[in-house]
């Protein structure tokens, strides 16, 4: 709420969306969100693991990260626009897709993820859950995901340096956890 104070007027609901193939969650603006079975039968994540995906998934909510990817790709989408009208080779304006793709839309993705992966993990330390689990589930991501798409052509940093990011980031969450009192549970087996 201390971030978007329009939030508080938001009313979060969520729903299970029943597809074991599909390992994903997601959250918008007005607290709507998802998760799939997938995630929960392929990752088989603890409470603690869920809250980082949970967590993770709301800080893209409260960063307005819909929004801004929507501006990007406004942005984008015009930039191309005048390159297609000022030329009739295909080759450039082919080139300037995949230029606006690697050099605007991947990295402002790769940003966003970044940045929901910094409030989530505080989000859920503050509510009792254990940050070091943010380290545990993206090794099990990555176990999952099996290293498909090289990172620099991915919306999403690689599951392996999130780990390596988060791992620092976990120790100096450490204090908001230990002082986060009694611990939730949730049984969502």
């Amino acid at each position: 709420v201390k971030l978007r104070p329009e939030t508080e007027k938001w009313a979060w609901s969520m729903k299970v969306l029943d597809d074991p193939e599909t390992v994903n969650a997601w959250a918008m603006a007005g607290g709507k969100m998802a998760l799939y079975t997938g995630l929960v039968e392929k990752i088989k994540p603890t409470d603690d693991e869920l809250a980082q995906v949970l967590a993770h998934e709301i800080s893209h909510a409260l960063a307005k990260h819909t929004a801004e990817k929507m501006s990007v790709a406004i942005a984008s989408q015009l930039g191309i626009a005048a390159v297609a009208a000022s030329t009739d080779n295909k080759a450039v304006v082919a080139g300037s897709l995949m230029a606006a793709k690697l050099a605007i839309d991947l990295p402002n993705s790769r940003t966003a993820e970044e940045e929901a992966d910094r409030i989530g993990i505080e989000l859920a330390a503050k509510a009792g859950y254990d940050p070091r689990a943010a380290v545990t589930l993206w090794k099990k991501m990555g176990e999952v995901s099996g290293g498909r798409t090289p990172q620099f052509l991915s919306t999403h940093p690689s599951p392996a340096n999130r780990a390596e990011t988060l791992g620092k980031l976990a120790d100096k969450m450490m204090p908001y956890f230990n002082a986060s009192g009694e611990r939730p549970s949730f049984d969502y087996q």
